[in-house]
């Protein structure tokens, strides 16, 4: 009916994971493409900065064992959340870069505070604060463009940082280079295995 109001509008929508073969359709028939082939086109590039950052909270999330069944909230204040309902934020930065480079990138993260954000309600907070208890900061470390390969876990270095540290920080709250994570955490960071047990760690001092 012509001005009918769709009630539905105030509600988010329930997302729930493709599996890949669902095909894309046109006049009720398969058009012979699939999901999975949206994806292979869409996110092959894990070196690229957009899908890097995504690759990277998932490992962040294989490491600490979080439930990845569901689908990613692209707006949710904070990453992750683990199974003990600590709150993840994840950042990544990398040296070598998808497209020509006359030198490695400088390292340097994210850590601004931000206003929340509620798809329940369309409301955001009034007040910008770091929402989560813990950064991971993820560094694909591989300098050898030739050799690098996201999905070798081996080429990532990991730093962990409770937030209240950098709540704390007396230097920049926008952002944070690599040698200040150094003097804040470990020099080398931990590799993948050691992830669960750094944030354990410093979640429970």
């Amino acid at each position: 009916m012509k001005g009918k109001k769709d009630l539905s509008l105030g509600k988010p929508i329930a997302i729930t994971p493709l599996r890949g073969d669902e095909s894309l359709r046109s006049m009720d028939k398969s058009i012979g493409v699939e999901v999975w082939d949206f994806w292979r086109w869409s996110v092959s590039d894990l070196v690229s900065n957009a899908t890097r950052g995504r690759f990277a909270e998932f490992i962040v999330a294989q490491a600490l064992e979080c439930d990845t069944d569901g689908v990613r909230d692209e707006w949710q204040a904070f990453d992750l959340v683990t199974p003990e309902g600590w709150k993840v934020e994840v950042k990544s930065a990398a040296y070598v870069q998808s497209w020509a480079q006359k030198r490695y990138s400088s390292i340097t993260f994210d850590v601004r505070r931000k206003r929340a954000w509620n798809r329940e309600t369309n409301i955001q907070e009034e007040v910008a604060k770091r929402h989560a208890d813990v950064y991971v900061f993820a560094l694909l470390a591989c300098k050898e463009k030739g050799r690098i390969f996201p999905l070798n876990l081996d080429q990532w270095r990991f730093y962990v940082l409770p937030t209240w540290k950098l709540d704390e920080r007396k230097r920049s709250q926008s952002s944070i280079t690599l040698k200040s994570l150094e003097e804040m955490t470990q020099r080398d960071g931990v590799a993948f295995s050691g992830v669960r047990s750094a944030v354990q760690t410093c979640l429970r001092k």
